[in-house]
């Protein structure tokens, strides 16, 4: 029978990319691959690093030992089992494979399940293992099946170094596709030092750009060089706002966001995107909304604060002369038996803030306001589900700076438990059109053209070999 989502692509004149979605990874064979990196040990202490080092979890604690220790609340049944068929497809390659059509996709990026999380590992050495042991696994898995989708390959980037090593390694796999972490949570000196005992406990998240313990321009120049696009698909669940100890869902809404705006912003803000154009970086399963925002926020902040800007908020630039005679004119008693504090309230005198650390967007180098458009919106992707109600945001000229489209994505997150029928994703994605929220060049973007920017912009081989190969190129050629 065919499906509602095959019924739609069959009318559709260009092809359906599926930006984001997951691999189940089938742990006996992925142990295997663990084996052949580090020995039995590497299987042995897998659990563990899996645990966090964690003696008891959540489930293991009572309401008070919660309450004391404040336990977060994270991900629990987070993956289908009522519908078995696609909990399989999701951990087996050739079926997978088989369904496409029924999904009505020509072309699907995977990203994993399990080791969503390796390159987060806090013990160097196993995190390095566990990267390298995952990528050698879905190289392997889904060789067979290029025409059709691809693994991403995961990357730890705790330092630069490590983040090139894998990068190489995943390059000669056939990966084509660098899945990084938002940031990398890092002990605060001082709390280290002082009370070590508590360095886990009181961190600050590394966004490799802005106020960074590492150049990470290395690794960026690695990307390009490799023709590799960057996506992180880090949570945010355990940010100050995002740890309630009972709720899962209060812990889950908004947290994909809030990890892809710490990297964005960083990106932005600390001039990667301006140093390194050709970079492409997938900020997945946040939704655009948050995207939107940013480069709003991002284009009004600079107009109201840029160097010359800040002019209108010098004291300096304040007339005391004439500040005194309104207040002689206008206030009352009380104001007036202060009057003498008046310089002081006002803030004239104040020390001054020097020139060199004025400017809160120097790395960007902005000439012009038209900078800010071009340091975002060619680089910057982000993922949509396919229910999401508010993809259209994206496609507003009327609201967004320049009249300029924020890139938004279509990805179904087939294989995770939001996805209750995975046949009827497509279907869900093209109810905005149906409904008129966007029109026909608005879905082929979302659903064609950004992810063909964001995954062939910076390797134009990117889907040769595969069943769109011809209709990739001509879209990259009109680009």
């Amino acid at each position: 029978m065919t499906t509602e989502s095959a019924r739609i692509r069959a009318k559709l004149s260009h092809p359906l990319i599926d930006g984001d979605s997951h691999i189940i990874e089938y742990t006996p064979v992925l142990m295997e691959h663990f084996k052949a990196a580090g020995g039995e040990q590497a299987v042995a202490d897998f659990g563990g690093h899996m645990r966090g080092g964690r003696s008891a979890g959540w489930y293991q604690m009572t309401d008070s030992e919660r309450r004391y220790h404040r336990t977060m609340r994270g991900p629990w049944w987070a993956l289908p089992t009522k519908n078995t068929y696609d909990r399989c497809t999701a951990m087996l390659p050739k079926l997978y494979h088989q369904r496409m059509d029924d999904f009505g996709l020509d072309y699907a990026v995977l990203y994993p399940t399990i080791a969503l999380g390796f390159h987060s590992f806090p013990n160097d050495e196993f995190r390095q293992l566990a990267c390298y042991a995952y990528n050698e696994y879905a190289a392997a898995s889904y060789a067979e099946y290029g025409d059709r989708m691809t693994p991403a390959a995961v990357v730890p980037l705790t330092t630069p170094e490590e983040g090139i090593k894998e990068l190489e390694h995943a390059k000669s796999l056939g990966l084509k596709v660098a899945m990084i972490p938002s940031f990398v949570r890092r002990p605060v000196p001082r709390i280290a030092e002082e009370h070590p005992e508590l360095a886990k406990q009181i961190t600050w998240l590394d966004s490799y750009a802005i106020d960074s313990e590492h150049d990470y321009d290395p690794f960026w120049a690695k990307c390009v060089e490799l023709g590799f696009a960057v996506a992180a698909h880090s949570g945010g669940m355990g940010f100050d706002d995002r740890r309630s100890m009972s709720t899962y869902m209060y812990n889950h809404m908004g947290h994909f966001a809030a990890a892809g705006e710490v990297l964005a912003k960083s990106l932005l803000m600390g001039g990667v995107t301006y140093r390194f154009p050709e970079l492409r970086v997938a900020l997945l399963e946040g939704g655009v909304v948050n995207g939107s925002r940013l480069y709003t926020d991002i284009y009004s902040r600079w107009k109201k604060r840029n160097v010359e800007a800040l002019e209108n908020l010098n004291p300096a630039n304040i007339d005391g002369e004439k500040a005194r005679e309104l207040f002689l004119q206008y206030g009352d008693d009380a104001t007036l038996g202060t009057i003498d504090q008046l310089e002081h309230a006002l803030g004239i005198g104040r020390g001054d803030v020097p020139m060199d650390v004025r400017d809160d967007f120097a790395k960007m180098v902005i000439t012009r306001p038209e900078d800010i458009r071009d340091r975002f919106i060619p680089n910057f992707y982000f993922g949509c589900e396919s229910d999401d109600p508010l993809a259209f945001v994206a496609f507003n000229r009327k609201a967004n700076p320049f009249a300029e489209q924020v890139r938004a994505i279509m990805s179904f997150d087939l294989g995770h438990w939001d996805v209750t029928n995975m046949d009827h994703a497509a279907a869900e994605a093209y109810e905005q059109l149906e409904d008129g929220l966007i029109d026909e060049a608005d879905f082929r973007n979302f659903a064609f053209r950004y992810s063909v920017q964001l995954y062939a912009g910076p390797n134009p081989g990117f889907f040769d070999g595969t069943r769109i190969e011809a209709e990739a190129r001509a879209e990259l050629a009109q680009a």
